[in-house]
C-alpha cells in the first residue's frame, strides 16, 4: 500500500452496465464513489447498431430514470415491444400482449452502447465520482476499512468494494466465495438484421430442435438476433457469411420477417448457469454477473443485476446513521433481498433450458402441452409478464 492511499465510502470493480449504475447510484447518494472501468468504447466504424442488446424490464426503466440516465437516451434508437410470440416445436404457441397484461410495453429492446455512453456522460459530472481505468491487483480486508492497490500503484481505502467485474469475477476469488458454473454446451449468437416485413414492435421466439432463436425488434425495420445453439452450431453460425447467414435465420424463422439482411457480424458468447454461495463478505458485495449468471432464453438477465444495484443503494440509503457500508448486517440484508428474486429466475430458466433441449418425443410432447396449456390460461400470463416486469 502507498503511504497515502485515497479514501472512499464505496469502491466499484468493474465496468459495464450494472458497474457503471451502481457507481453512478452511489454518487448520487453523495458518497465518495471510486470506479474501476474502462470508457465505453462506442460502436465500430460504420456500424449502424451494436450487436450486444438488453431487453429491459419497467424494473430496471424506473431505476434508470430515478439516475436521470433514462431520460439521456436516444428515443429513436430504442425498440419497445407491445407483443411477444413464442413457438414451441410442434405447433403450441403462446402470445403475451402489453394491452391484454395493462401495461405500456413488456419490454425495452436498448442497445449496450447506448446505455454504457449514458452512463458515462453522466459519471463525468459526479463531483463525488474518481474514475480510475487502472486495474485492481490487490486487495485487502480488515476490521476497518478495505483497501484496493491499483496497476498504476495507487492505493484506494473504502468502507465498501462493490464487485460488479462479470462471471469471471476477480472480487469474488478475493473474497473466497466458492462458484458453481454448468455449462450449457451452447453459445448465444447475435447479430442484427434488416427485415423485409414490419415487426410490429413484436418480439418472436422459437424452440427449434433443442436450440432457441429470438428476433427482437428494433427502431425501424431491423431485428436482433440472439440464437442459443449447441456449440459447435454456434461456430458454423458465426463462420457464414452474412448472406449464408441471414438465409440460415430466414429459416429458422420461418420467414415470418421475410428476407433479411444482415447489418453487423455475428458475435458468440457461452452460455452456463452460474452460482455462488453468498453475495457478500466483509466489506464486499457482489452485483450482477458477478453473483450470477443465467441463460438468456427469458432476457432477465441483466434486469437481474440491475435489481441487484436498486437492491444494494435502497439498503444503504436506508441504513442506520451509526452503520458503516461495511457493516456485515448492512450487507447481510441486502443479501436477504436478492436471494429469493435471483433463486426464482435461476429455477425458472433453468427448468426452461432443461426442458427445451431435451430430445425425444416424450419432452417434446411435455413441453408443447405445457406451452397451450399456459396459452389457455389469461391469469397465468398476465402473472409471467409480470414477472418479467420486476
Amino acid at each position: 500500500m502507498t503511504s497515502h492511499p485515497l479514501t472512499f465510502h464505496a469502491v466499484v470493480v468493474g465496468g459495464g452496465l450494472v458497474g457503471k449504475t451502481a457507481a453512478l447510484a452511489l454518487a448520487q447518494s453523495g458518497l465518495r464513489t471510486a470506479l474501476l472501468a474502462p470508457q465505453a468504447a462506442g460502436l465500430p466504424p460504420g456500424a449502424i447498431f451494436d450487436s450486444r442488446i438488453y431487453a429491459l424490464s419497467s424494473s430496471s426503466q424506473t431505476l434508470l430514470e430515478r439516475l436521470r440516465v433514462w431520460q439521456a437516451l436516444d428515443r429513436s434508437r430504442l425498440g419497445p415491444v407491445f407483443d411477444m410470440r413464442v413457438f414451441g416445436d410442434a405447433h403450441a404457441e403462446l402470445h403475451f400482449s402489453a394491452f391484454q397484461a395493462s401495461v405500456p410495453q413488456l419490454a425495452w429492446i436498448v442497445e449496450s452502447t447506448l446505455i454504457e455512453q449514458a452512463l458515462d456522460a453522466a459519471l463525468r459530472f459526479q463531483p463525488s465520482l474518481s474514475w480510475f481505468e487502472a486495474r485492481a491487483q490487490g486487495m485487502t480486508v480488515e476490521e476497518d476499512a478495505a483497501f484496493v492497490t491499483l496497476s498504476s500503484g495507487e492505493t484506494l481505502q473504502t468502507d465498501l468494494i462493490v464487485g460488479a467485474d462479470g462471471a469471471h469475477s476477480w472480487v469474488r476469488a478475493q473474497m473466497g466465495a466458492k462458484m458453481e458454473r454448468r455449462d450449457y454446451r451452447q453459445t448465444g449468437v447475435v447479430a442484427n438484421f434488416k427485415a423485409e416485413r414490419p415487426h410490429g414492435e413484436t418480439a418472436y421466439q422459437w424452440f427449434r430442435d433443442t436450440e432457441i432463436i429470438a428476433l427482437l425488434p428494433l427502431p425501424g425495420d431491423h431485428v436482433s438476433l440472439v440464437w442459443s445453439a449447441r456449440t459447435q452450431h454456434a461456430d458454423e453460425l458465426i463462420a457464414l457469411d452474412p448472406a449464408q447467414l441471414a438465409a440460415k435465420v430466414e429459416e429458422a424463422s420461418q420467414r415470418t420477417l421475410g428476407a433479411l439482411e444482415c447489418v453487423t457480424p455475428a458475435q458468440g458468447f457461452p452460455l452456463g448457469l452460474q452460482t455462488v454461495d453468498r453475495l457478500v463478505a466483509p466489506r464486499v458485495a457482489l452485483v450482477g454477473d458477478a453473483a450470477h449468471l443465467i441463460h438468456p432464453l427469458c432476457g432477465q438477465g441483466m434486469n437481474l443485476g440491475l435489481r441487484d444495484v436498486a437492491a444494494l443503494a435502497d439498503v444503504i440509503v436506508n441504513k442506520e446513521a451509526f452503520r458503516d457500508l461495511g457493516d456485515p448486517i448492512l450487507l447481510r440484508r441486502y443479501e436477504r433481498a436478492r436471494r429469493e428474486d435471483i433463486q426464482k429466475l435461476m429455477i425458472v430458466t433453468d427448468g426452461m433450458q432443461r426442458l427445451f433441449s431435451a430430445p425425444g418425443t416424450l419432452a417434446r410432447a411435455i413441453r408443447n402441452t405445457g406451452m397451450a396449456f399456459v396459452g389457455a390460461q389469461p391469469l397465468a400470463k398476465r402473472w409471467l409478464v409480470s414477472a418479467a416486469l420486476g
